[in-house]
């Protein structure tokens, strides 16, 4: 094969998020090389986290940009665990273009703490939890016929404990077969068929998923469900099965934000804080919200009654990141000039098609299991009551490594 061939590569962050609980494993827990770079009182994770955070609102603003009236859910350390894993094989502005557009001022922050942080971070994330089920997981899906560069195959699966898997490109349909079970069973069977197609000139895929399950501390009682209205904007009134619960929560009303802001936990290391903006005011809430205000009310937390309404819900999110990264200035990657001679000197590589894919599902026990009655007194006085029947906006948090594994917008609980 010619070197003005481009091959196609392929890079697909796939991930669920969903509501119970059960374990995960750690790829490599007690190995020297995780105990080696493990400190808990400055684990690796914390060089990246800021940049984390930043892209994650960057990509947010632009999805809440391009989505117009659609629902939006996506987690941006899927997204950026791909991308970061992705720059181990690229050189020159195709590598610089990745890791900046993720962020990271390479001034400041060394390539190697970079690729440690997020070693730390998979390594934390997949740690076994009897109350959470978090778990991530990397493959790479190489052509029988290419020959990968080593040290590329040796940092990925040491740094990003990624699978490897040798497929035949040319035979799609067994190809996108094994991609898909792949994802399938990763994801618990939440997310299927996420390549719809595949280009017969692709050599090598890479595929991100991240799935995760917990429980709420306070749950709701499924008999208090009952339909009302949601109301998706000035015209259109959905209905939906909103659940109730009267107690004790974490929630205030933000003057800065002009939004309430709620604070649930679930059982386990993970928080979902709701914001639910006053009437006209989601795109100030948009323009306003930050990490910092995030972690303040993470860290802050005031407890009142409140009667809350909450709609039971199931959405989803699939972008073609070509799109959207291409306006954050990842752009080389995915067009001819694209040097990854890092992945492979065998001929030209560009990454030709990038997919993600988020489901969410929120519903009153957050779990499979049958749930206790949980039973809580309330003051006399009489509480607000907070609904949540209009757009708002969500984040949930990994309270162990500071952070956002999920970001969302829900306009319609009704639109899958």
């Amino acid at each position: 094969m010619t070197s003005s061939v481009s091959w196609g590569l392929l890079l697909l962050a796939g991930l669920c998020l969903l509501v119970p609980s059960c374990l995960a494993e750690d790829p490599q827990e007690g190995t020297a090389q995780d105990t080696s770079q493990h400190d808990h009182d400055h684990p690796a994770y914390l060089k990246v986290n800021p940049s984390l955070a930043e892209f994650a609102f960057r990509l947010y603003r632009q999805l809440a940009q391009d989505s117009g009236t659609t629902n939006i859910f996506f987690s941006p350390v899927s997204i950026a665990t791909a991308f970061a894993m992705l720059s181990l094989g690229a050189k020159a502005d195709t590598h610089t273009q990745i890791l900046e557009g993720l962020n990271f001022n390479l001034t400041e922050t060394p390539e190697a703490e970079i690729h440690e942080g997020f070693q730390e971070l998979l390594r934390t994330l997949n740690k076994p939890a009897n109350e959470l089920q978090l778990t991530t997981g990397n493959g790479l899906f190489v052509n029988e016929s290419l020959k990968l560069v080593e040290k590329f195959s040796e940092d990925v699966k040491k740094l990003y404990h990624s699978d490897a898997f040798s497929v035949n490109f040319k035979d799609t349909e067994e190809a996108k077969k094994h991609i898909n079970d792949y994802v399938e069973k990763g994801t618990h069977g939440k997310i299927v068929d996420l390549v719809k197609d595949l280009d017969e000139n692709a050599v090598f895929a890479l595929v991100n998923y991240i799935f995760f399950k917990g429980k709420w501390e306070k749950p709701f009682e499924a008999e208090l469900t009952t339909e009302e209205d949601f109301h998706v904007d000035e015209e259109t009134t959905v209905k939906v099965p909103m659940m109730k619960r009267l107690g004790m929560f974490n929630v205030h009303h933000c003057e800065k934000l002009s939004s309430w802001v709620l604070t649930m936990d679930y059982v386990g290391n993970a928080t979902a804080i709701f914001f639910l903006p006053d009437e006209g005011k989601l795109q100030h809430l948009e323009d306003e919200l930050t990490e910092e205000i995030v972690a303040k009310f993470l860290k802050n937390r005031e407890t009142r009654s409140a009667n809350l309404h909450f709609p039971k819900l199931s959405i989803s999110g699939t972008y073609d990141l070509k799109t959207v990264l291409s306006k954050l200035g990842i752009t080389k990657v995915f067009h001819n000039g694209a040097d990854l001679s890092g992945v492979t000197e065998e001929a030209p590589l560009k990454l030709s098609k990038a997919v993600h894919k988020a489901v969410l599902t929120v519903d009153e026990k957050g779990t499979e299991a049958a749930g206790t009655t949980f039973v809580e007194a309330i003051p006399m006085s009489i509480p607000p009551e907070i609904s949540f029947n209009k757009p708002f906006f969500f984040t949930i948090h990994d309270r162990i490594t500071g952070n956002d594994i999920f970001m969302g917008k829900v306009v319609n609980p009704t639109q899958k």
